[in-house]
């Protein structure tokens, strides 16, 4: 039998693993500590020097004021944007699109992607852009209020969001495509010539008619050198322009488009104010048409598909205003000069 002598051995020997498990609690105890200390002290450096704030600052206020900053707290998320535009366009320029954009969504990041690069040819692929410059979003987009708001002028492809800055009238900077010239096109010249200019017009439209008048002249210098095609966009405020187009487009068909289209914009307020399509039809008549070849184009409607398509490639380019002119992959919004017209038609054939 074994003797227990007085004050020895009096406790139970601890084992290992108990032994381990108390110092993991002092440890986890000790790093709790050091850490409640060194957020005070961070708090109590920061209050001292007056810069930063401290997460419970933040979280209790949504605004804050220091060193004649004020900052805001936003309860959206961060959301990038891809900008794709082109270093050497001097009109592509796309601080006035993002100024407008982070007054909706305040918390913006931009990033530049030069169209020229692999990865601007990419986005420029995936989803067919037309114009520069260009904004491709992250997914987080679709978090904010102005998606909510906006999501019919948003395209996803794979989890990216591209946005269609036309369809609000925001400028664009150059055009990576431009409108083709198809078979039933209204074209004046020779189709490969190397200037072509695209003209989307309105015959009751009053900008349309001053240009058309100074196009004109230009046209007649540079003949043989440009092709003229003119594509049809009447505008749904002038109630008589969609009877002009397709009486313009039947007077084509016999080969009196020049003199039959200058009679429409010289006489704009005569036939503007009528309804139906009697005045048109008499024109026809003074110029030498056959009167009931023409009746017959008009009163069907035969060229309203075309029409119709001419108006649905203005919108693929986000065209909502006449004139818009294309002098090869150089946009022209509105009405210009000769001289100006002239300028561009010279820079085309020289390049």
């Amino acid at each position: 039998m074994d003797t227990i002598y007085p004050g020895k051995n009096m406790m139970p020997e601890t084992s290992s693993s108990e032994k381990k498990k108390i110092q993991n609690l002092s440890a986890l105890v000790i790093l709790l500590v050091g850490l409640f200390v060194g957020s005070l002290l961070v708090d109590f450096v920061q209050l001292a020097l007056q810069s930063g704030f401290s997460r419970s600052v933040i979280k209790e206020y949504d605004l804050l004021q220091v060193s004649g900053k004020t900052w805001v707290a936003y309860y959206e998320p961060k959301v990038s944007v891809q900008v794709l535009s082109d270093r050497t366009c001097d009109v592509c320029d796309p601080s006035e699109a993002l100024l407008w954009l982070r007054r909706v969504i305040p918390t913006l990041e931009a990033t530049k992607v030069d169209i020229s690069s692999a990865q601007g040819e990419r986005l420029r692929d995936q989803f067919h852009l037309t114009s520069m410059p260009a904004l491709v979003f992250s997914k987080n987009v679709t978090d904010t209020n102005f998606y909510i708001q906006a999501s019919s002028l948003f395209t996803e492809n794979e989890g990216k969001y591209f946005f269609d800055m036309g369809k609000i009238g925001l400028p664009v900077g150059k055009y990576l495509q431009t409108p083709e010239i198809e078979d039933d096109d209204i074209v004046i010249g020779e189709r490969n010539a190397q200037v072509k200019i695209v003209e989307f017009s309105d015959f009751q439209c009053a900008y349309c008619k001053t240009f058309q008048s100074d196009l004109n002249k230009v046209l007649k210098e540079y003949a043989g050198k440009v092709v003229f095609v003119f594509k049809h966009l009447p505008l749904s405020s002038h109630l008589q322009s969609e009877n002009a187009a397709l009486s313009a487009s039947c007077a084509y068909a016999q080969g009196k488009f020049p003199i039959y289209s200058e009679h429409l914009f010289a006489k704009q307020d005569e036939w503007g104010k009528t309804t139906g399509t009697q005045k048109f039809t008499e024109y026809a008549w003074r110029f030498g048409l056959n009167g009931r070849v023409f009746a017959e184009c008009l009163n069907t409607k035969k060229y309203a598909e075309k029409v119709a398509l001419d108006k649905s490639e203005a919108l693929h380019f986000s065209l909502s205003g006449t004139p818009a002119t294309f002098i090869n992959d150089v946009f022209i919004e509105g009405a210009v000069s000769r001289e100006d017209l002239r300028k561009i038609i010279e820079q085309e054939l020289a390049k």
